[in-house]
């Protein structure tokens, strides 16, 4: 089941440069990798399959200076996991922070729109 990060107010993608955007899907993704430990239970909790957290995954860390996700590989017993590197974790804070920002912003104005709906 798909947990979203927020059911109703603005949601937003940054393009950060030609090609590559962040936005609510990642973020989602980076909160579910840290809550998880990994990337199996990031997708369950997301809804998202191996292939799309995969990809999801490269096209972040191949978009940063660094990685924003570590990965350990697992072996026949299991073991592998994934978590935050220390910049995935201030990448994610400071979207979901201008989200937040964004968000108290325009506020006013959804509610005003609100107010227009049957």
């Amino acid at each position: 089941m798909r947990i979203p990060n927020q059911t109703e107010g603005l949601r937003f993608r940054l393009v950060l440069k030609p090609g590559f955007a962040l936005g609510p899907g990642k973020a989602d993704l980076l909160e579910a990798i840290e809550a998880t430990g990994s990337l199996a239970g990031a997708g369950a909790r997301l809804d998202m399959s191996p292939k799309r957290v995969w990809t999801l995954v490269r096209e972040m860390n191949e978009a940063f200076r660094e990685p924003l996700i570590e990965t350990e590989k697992g072996g026949p017993g299991g073991g592998g996991g994934a978590r935050l590197s220390q910049l995935g974790r201030w990448v994610l804070a400071r979207y979901r922070a201008m989200e937040r920002d964004a968000n108290a912003v325009v506020a006013s104005g959804i509610e005003e729109l609100r107010t227009l709906l049957r």
